[in-house]
């Protein structure tokens, strides 16, 4: 019976053999998947190809990174609106509560930022405007005997044109009025334009019950909601941006941010003045008993 040590090197003899009697074959080494790990004191390198691919696809999903696919396929769409229930509540909730410790993009976007929040807001706020401002104009003119109802659907166009060119427009001029004021040692430091835009699309989800209470025929009411509104979703861009702006000098810091507050307090004034404005009516004068008698008698000659 041999011995293992007859047996251990019979491979490696006979191909020893091989080689002296022809030098210029070449060999062919097969991988074996049950090797172990270290044989003879040499590191035997195993292939993990498939596996290190998929931990670099894992790493860049936890890192909040974009696909590089080109804009016109459907993925690279689709990572835009990557998020879930949870993740769209987080926001919104931290776009009505906003805290002087808490940036919302660091503390919930998270480096990833989604346009299906922003989207459906801008949407919804659309239609709670149009709709809320029908109903306001009917239940102040209800009493006017003179008044018949049109349904105005021009209102949805207006409101829709208004809402997400503010929402897409004015993020679009902040986002390249930062970049052209950052400098190179800055600039890693900066907003993307996804993350300016999904701040805003937030910021005016404020506005939706807002919208809906301005039904109330009660002007101070809604002025204070107003004033409530403003304060809400300006404090969320404002503590979002300063740290953006902080570092450059005082009055440019100073002038954008009021620029960014002006901005949204025109949008939230321009829609009450524009779909909940107050009609004045003059009292309608009663015809009395002898301007009758003139009317009839004029006819009759």
């Amino acid at each position: 019976m041999a011995s293992p040590n007859d047996l251990q090197f019979q491979e490696f003899e006979e191909a020893a053999e091989l080689l002296s009697a022809d030098p210029g074959a070449s060999t062919l080494s097969m991988p074996s998947t049950n090797a172990p790990a270290t044989a003879g004191g040499e590191e035997v390198k195993l292939d993990l190809s498939e596996d290190e691919e998929g931990q670099e696809e894992s790493s860049e999903l936890l890192g909040g990174q974009k696909p590089s696919g080109g804009f016109w396929t459907f993925e690279f769409y689709q990572s835009f609106f990557n998020v879930d229930t949870v993740q769209v509540l987080d926001r919104v909730k931290g776009s009505v509560m906003p805290s002087p410790g808490r940036n919302f993009i660091k503390h919930y976007l998270r480096s990833n930022p989604d346009l299906y929040g922003p989207f459906w807001i801008c949407v919804t706020l659309v239609f709670s405007v149009a709709i809320s401002g029908n109903l306001s104009n009917f239940l102040t003119e209800m009493g006017n005997p003179a008044y018949h109802y049109r349904p105005q659907f021009h209102r949805v166009t207006v409101a829709a044109v208004v809402i997400f060119l503010y929402a897409w427009l004015v993020p679009i001029g902040l986002w390249g009025f930062l970049t052209w004021r950052q400098s190179a040692e800055r600039q890693i430091g900066g907003y993307s334009f996804l993350e300016t835009v999904c701040v805003y699309g937030y910021s005016l989800f404020i506005y939706i019950p807002t919208s809906v209470l301005w039904i109330i025929p009660f002007e101070w009411l809604r002025w204070t909601l107003i004033v409530i509104a403003m304060v809400i979703s300006g404090s969320v861009l404002v503590l979002t941006f300063w740290p953006v702006v902080r570092d450059d000098t005082k009055v440019m810091a100073v002038a954008t941010l009021v620029t960014i507050l002006v901005l949204h307090m025109l949008l939230a004034i321009g829609c009450k003045m524009y779909f909940f404005q107050t009609s004045v009516h003059e009292p309608t004068p009663v015809p009395t008993v002898p301007s009758i008698h003139r009317t009839l008698s004029t006819k009759a000659h």
